[in-house]
């Protein structure tokens, strides 16, 4: 078979990944589940299709990594998607048509959809870089997220595993920006549009529009933010436009959001343990 598909699983819907299983199943691709979910889940598998389970949960790029792994004995290239993701059969295998005509001209790394937000109802467009578009097909990109990314043996063997240490948050763009110093090219699909959603809530503040998640995430991603920005490969767009965020950050989810002590507590051990450069876990995570 040509072409894997892996589905990172925490906590997920049962239904819903039983049909992106049965999508799949219908065009033969073989399917691996990965789950980081505390108890285990059961589906109905095809022949092609098997279960690995982390109970300790070891985060979404170790998962991603060891699905990666097991895929690429299976075929030569593979998709990587969320529980909630929703790609269709026919989706990836455009993106996959995409991949296989861009790699004979390009070093490519990997390409993924373009993402239709569920919370403003819109495609969303880059702010700041938006990219080269290539054709009428693909633009080029700085970065893509990981659910419905496509990439290839060769392109995952050459930039290397997604980075465990940096547990969630941050792991889809750092890859991408590591494959780009090595000189690979990342594409995004204008042909294929993927519905995704973010967080729990966008919420708007004084004009401004705030992403709303778990709180331990808060960890995550004011630790990653702090890690990241050390490395001279990550964008200094990225770094500017981070940074100078986290004030107004902290001070929203502290005062603005429910749950604001817990919040702030998270942001607070997150941005000691980044400027320590500490990776891994969450050492508070209940």
């Amino acid at each position: 078979m040509i072409c894997s598909l892996i589905i990172v699983l925490y906590n997920p819907d049962p239904p819903h990944v039983q049909q992106l299983i049965d999508g799949f199943s219908a065009i033969s691709w073989p399917v691996v589940l990965v789950d980081n979910s505390p108890e285990s889940h059961h589906f109905t598998l095809p022949s092609n299709a098997e279960y690995l389970h982390f109970p300790q949960n070891k985060g979404i790029a170790a998962a991603q990594n060891a699905g990666l792994e097991r895929a690429f004995t299976l075929a030569k290239y593979a998709v990587l998607l969320d529980q909630d993701s929703h790609l269709s059969a026919s989706m990836a295998q455009t993106l996959l048509s995409e991949f296989m005509a861009l790699e004979k001209t390009h070093s490519i790394a990997a390409i993924g959809p373009s993402i239709h937000c569920e919370f403003s109802q819109k495609r969303v467009k880059a702010k700041v870089h938006k990219g080269v578009q290539l054709n009428s097909k693909v633009v080029e990109a700085k970065q893509i997220i990981a659910s419905g990314m496509l990439l290839s043996k060769a392109s995952y063997l050459a930039v290397g595993k997604k980075e465990e240490g940096l547990f969630i948050d941050g792991v889809d763009h750092e890859w991408c920006w590591r494959a780009q110093q090595q000189g690979f090219v990342v594409f995004q699909s204008l042909s294929v549009c993927m519905p995704h959603r973010q967080g729990d809530d966008r919420v708007k503040i004084l004009g401004l529009t705030f992403k709303k998640g778990a709180p331990i995430r808060l960890y995550y991603q004011m630790r990653n933010i702090l890690v990241l920005a050390r490395r001279d490969y990550v964008p200094l767009y990225w770094k500017f436009r981070h940074l100078t965020a986290i004030p107004l950050r902290y001070l929203v989810n502290r005062i603005c959001f429910e749950n604001g002590k817990l919040r702030g507590r998270y942001m607070r051990k997150g941005l000691r343990d980044g400027r320590h450069n500490k990776q891994g876990r969450c050492p508070i995570d209940p």
